[in-house]
């Protein structure tokens, strides 16, 4: 009985380290949460849903060098990663900012 409390409890602190690593590294499966984004309908590698209040991430738009955690350049090709905006069901919710982008919760 005492190993089955063990071992819940270390697998609860397991996936609590892995997802706060995700924040630590700006990054949601696998995937770096800054750079060069295609915006496309079908075969995204993100799904995201803008909201208004209470974002996942907060993302600033450059023309040039996206270069630190929610910053992001809209291109047409040679993207780092792709993203199809939906309204449900979406991997990470994010707010459009004009300054200090970021993960929520860092």
């Amino acid at each position: 009985m005492f190993k089955k409390y063990c071992l819940i409890l270390l697998s609860f602190f397991f996936v609590t380290q892995v997802i706060a690593a995700d924040h630590q590294d700006c990054s949601i499966k696998g995937i770096r949460l800054y750079g060069k984004v295609q915006f496309v309908k079908n075969f995204a590698d993100l799904k995201v849903k803008f909201v208004k209040s209470f974002p996942d991430l907060k993302v600033q738009f450059v023309d040039s060098f996206p270069d630190n955690c929610g910053q992001w350049q809209k291109v047409d090709v040679f993207p780092d990663f792709k993203v199809q905006i939906v309204d449900s069901f979406e991997d990470i919710k994010i707010q459009k900012v004009q300054n200090f982008p970021s993960m929520v919760g860092n």
